[in-house]
């Protein structure tokens, strides 16, 4: 039996189909795409007609090389949303790098602190966090009209199939989220005075949701962090780094981590098929990329990385800066945070890998703190694990052994939570779902 896996990144989306061979899970990618922010009267946009014209022009590749496949399931990245009203669309859909919610954050806090908000759901504070996003929306008045509000690729399934979901791991990334219940918090919710007809019951990984040229449309962990931990084969339970944009790096443990330490080191415990996710954003690729996109645009990587191992510029910054963020221009955001600019490009690639691995090491002490236990391995997935330049400077910061698998991580667990969709055929309660088992 065949299945398709649609995952969507901030910059390219992929179709990939998968089956079951010798107890593994073999995958073809059928389509790929280009995806990105785009500008439009001075905010940033997802164009979210042109991505569901891509997954509709995927699918029906993939039809074409595999007729019969058993279902499917889209993820992206968290936190980012579509308003609708009366199953319309309402426009634009803002992305998460927009600055719109700077103003709206303070008065959120003045309506609910961030000590209660992280007590109450112990995700951490990101300024594009769902919450703060749909509180600036009230605040522009754009909820009067919406009766729903859909993440991303909760969208683009309903436009498959006109089934509106609203699925537990892709939930948990926007605030709003009870850590006991697994249900969104009517008390967060009546503070900020945000509609309640907005916020439906949560929907758990493996549930079906509808159908699509005879496919059935399932749910995965549909952020996209949630599917890539479902993918990575890890022996026992260690630390993992999902290497992309951002470098989500946590642990599994099975159940949130709500004390004022995690509050104070910016912890987030997201959902996860069984299991707590207890981690955190770090910035990942999105700086050596954007320097490349400003300084090298047409260096190969392995040169990129070749010069950086060379130079002896040792100055660090720190990567998660929110002067890092959206800068019109990297190398001004870093000549803005050193003591004085490298004398080359190597030097701020050289700068770029070894405060990305002095950050990872941090944020291990800090779980290894905070859970009370100490980690041998790091698991890393994603486009990141094919630097092996900055797996060196990793395992040379950390002390753990870091095992690189440059495997589409996040595929394979969307394809996974699809093949045992018999384990959850409805929605449950509290974010436990017997597919992989817990910890």
């Amino acid at each position: 039996m065949y299945y398709l896996a649609i995952d969507i990144g901030a910059s390219s989306g992929r179709h990939i189909v998968g089956w079951a061979e010798n107890g593994e899970i073999r995958t073809d990618e059928v389509y790929r795409f280009p995806n990105g922010v785009a500008e439009r009267d001075g905010h940033l946009i997802w164009d979210i007609g042109a991505l569901e014209s891509h997954v509709k022009a995927g699918i029906d590749e993939a039809l074409k090389r595999y007729p019969k496949i058993e279902s499917l399931s889209v993820d992206t990245w968290g936190v980012d949303y579509v308003l609708m009203d009366g199953g319309r669309p309402i426009l634009p859909c803002y992305a998460y790098r927009d600055g719109r919610t700077e103003d709206a954050i303070p008065k959120a806090h003045e309506k609910i602190p961030f000590a209660e908000l992280y007590r109450r759901t112990g995700i951490q504070f990101q300024p594009f966090n769902t919450i703060y996003q749909l509180y600036a929306d009230k605040l522009a008045g754009r909820l009067d009209g919406a009766d729903s509000f859909l993440m991303i690729p909760e969208y683009l399934m309903y436009r498959l199939c006109g089934a509106e979901s609203h699925e537990y791991t892709n939930a948990t990334t926007g605030g709003m989220v009870s850590a006991v219940t697994g249900e969104f918090d009517p008390e967060i919710i009546s503070a900020l005075g945000l509609p309640a007809r907005l916020f439906r019951p949560l929907q758990q990984p493996g549930t079906v949701i509808g159908e699509y040229k005879g496919i059935r449309v399932t749910l995965c962990a549909t952020h996209d962090t949630g599917s890539a931990v479902e993918g990575i084969p890890i022996e026992g339970n260690e630390l993992y780094i999902s290497s992309g944009t951002w470098s989500l790096l946590g642990v599994k443990v099975p159940r949130p981590i709500t004390d004022e330490n995690s509050r104070a080191a910016n912890y987030s415990n997201e959902g996860g098929v069984g299991y707590t996710r207890y981690q955190k954003n770090l910035m990942g690729m999105w700086l050596v990329n954007r320097l490349r996109a400003e300084l090298c645009p047409d260096r190969p990587w392995n040169e990129i990385t070749e010069e950086a191992s060379q130079k002896h510029f040792d100055h660090l910054v720190d990567v998660n800066d929110p002067v890092f963020l959206a800068p019109e221009s990297m190398r001004a955001a870093f000549d803005a945070r050193l003591p004085h600019p490298p004398k080359c490009v190597g030097g701020y690639f050289r700068c770029a890998y070894r405060s990305l691995a002095q950050g990872y090491r941090q944020a291990i002490e800090e779980i290894e703190r905070n859970t009370g236990k100490t980690y041998a391995r790091l698991y890393i997935v994603g486009g990141g694990a094919k630097n092996q330049y900055l797996n060196r400077l990793t395992e040379e910061a950390t002390g753990k052994q870091v095992i690189a698998l440059p495997i589409e991580a996040t595929a394979i667990g969307n394809l996974r939570i699809q093949m045992q969709r018999g384990c959850c055929t409805a929605p449950t309660k509290g974010g436990h779902v017997p597919l992989s088992g817990t910890p």
